[in-house]
């Protein structure tokens, strides 16, 4: 199972947390588990892209963290890329809660 956090603070988003493989298929052909690494991997780049934002990033194989500075988080391009990340992963795992589930939390 993947399992999708996004991390607020003070009603902003500051980070997100992907981890796990759905199992829905086997390696190499598990298109949700191929979906959810693509949304991922988009929200590095447009990290990188606008002024280097992110604060930290970590990916490994089924992982992958990425944090903002707090001072960075109420920059409204920050926001829209985590809000099009969250609504992307939201859509994509939308009725297979047996292989991904996608969760909030305050920090």
């Amino acid at each position: 199972m993947t399992k999708i956090t996004f991390y607020k603070k003070n009603n902003l988003y500051v980070g997100f947390e992907v981890s796990g493989h759905t199992g829905k298929d086997d390696y190499g052909k598990d298109l949700l588990c191929c979906q959810i690494s693509t949304v991922a991997q988009m929200a590095i780049v447009g990290f990188n892209e606008i002024e280097k934002y992110a604060q930290f990033k970590e990916i490994s194989d089924g992982y992958l963290k990425i944090m903002v500075k707090d001072d960075h988080s109420q920059k409204s391009e920050v926001q829209f890329l985590f809000k099009t990340c969250f609504y992307s992963f939201k859509s994509i795992i939308e009725g297979e809660d047996k292989f991904a589930k996608l969760e909030v939390k305050n920090v």
